[in-house]
């Protein structure tokens, strides 16, 4: 086979669609295969966690989410506080089923025991800081207190 020819038949197959072909003549056989070129391989580095397509910004004035509202502090109660010295269960009597060292409508002295707190498996004893009548009792029997919250009300 000519060679003229044979490179017209090698650029007829690289032009066109086929990928092979194959031509048998009283001179010989001649077989053209297309070789597939195989992209290059690049490795990009993964999009960023949790990737997210840029936006727009809108043309108007923007407004920022809220930010949730935090929970208002009960305020104060008003009169004199008798607050926790520690962290603990609130206990209000001695004993499970015992009289409440101190109940609303008593007058408490200085000193005085007005519940128990449990702390590390011991039992103690918080006292009054103040004169007065107890007006309100601001915890449950068996409640979890932390270090300054308030216990008593006190007139």
């Amino acid at each position: 086979m000519d060679l003229r020819k044979l490179k017209t038949l090698i650029d007829l197959v690289s032009e066109s669609n086929i990928s092979e072909l194959e031509i048998t003549e009283a001179e010989g056989k001649v077989r053209i295969v297309k070789a597939a070129l195989a992209a290059p391989v690049v490795y990009a580095p993964p999009p960023p966690y949790p990737s997210a397509a840029p936006q727009a910004l809108p043309a108007g004035p923007v407004m920022s989410p809220a930010a949730p509202a935090a929970p208002e502090p009960e305020p104060e109660p008003a009169g004199r506080v008798i607050k926790s010295p520690m962290v603990g269960t609130f206990y209000r009597s001695a004993s499970p089923g015992g009289k409440p060292l101190a109940d609303v409508g008593d007058a408490i002295k200085e000193g005085m025991p007005v519940c128990i707190i449990e702390a590390m498996k011991i039992m103690n004893e918080i006292e009054a800081d103040c004169e007065g009548k107890i007006s309100r009792i601001l915890c449950e029997n068996g409640q979890a207190v932390e270090f300054g919250q308030p216990l008593f009300m006190v007139e």
